[in-house]
């Protein structure tokens, strides 16, 4: 109750990390950290000029709001039960950003995945650019590859070749003992 008497009671937002064409990529919601009083708060929001931390609600994580596209206070937003969203007087599909990937800064991209509550779309890095890195006309390295147990180093049949070279006959040698001197 304090906290709405004196203006500091916390900001409340949905999370977007990327927005496509009639996409949104949500991270889900979050509260604002900051010292400012909730309307400067809320300001700022309008503005698109929000500098500061966001928790994240279901991990507890503080990440720095330049990670995301966009803060949307809870109330501007609204999510259907059939995985869409109505946000700035339009409808939009949703796709579901995984927390590995709330502090990532590259591209996202939204693939289909079935789950236990029906189809819907999940983010994913954007690697597009690392597979066209890839030269696949450089050759294979010639022969294969054997994995052995943890404790073996070679092939069973070169170890035993090494290990029959090493053996060594023992020659036969008169003992010295301290009584023999005496005799």
């Amino acid at each position: 109750m304090f906290k709405k008497l004196f203006g500091k009671s916390p900001v409340k937002v949905w999370v977007i990390k990327q927005i496509d064409d009639g996409l949104l990529h949500l991270c889900g919601q979050g509260t604002l950290e900051s010292r400012d009083k909730r309307k400067d708060v809320l300001a700022a929001l309008a503005k698109g000029q929000f500098q500061g931390g966001v928790r994240l609600a279901g991990g507890g994580l503080v990440l720095n709001a330049r990670l995301f596209a966009t803060l949307v206070p809870l109330d501007d937003l609204t999510l259907t039960d059939d995985g869409q969203a109505h946000w700035q007087g339009r409808l939009w599909r949703v796709s579901q950003v995984p927390q590995r990937c709330w502090s990532f800064e590259g591209k996202l991209v939204a693939q289909q995945a079935g789950n236990i509550h029906g189809p819907g779309l999940v983010s994913t890095e954007d690697v597009s650019g690392i597979r066209g890195h890839v030269n696949r006309d450089i050759p294979k390295p010639p022969g294969e590859v054997t994995f052995y147990a943890d404790d073996e180093l070679e092939p069973p049949s070169i170890s035993k070749q090494r290990d029959e070279r090493r053996f060594i006959r023992p020659t036969p040698r008169r003992e010295r003992r301290d009584d023999d001197e005496r005799h």
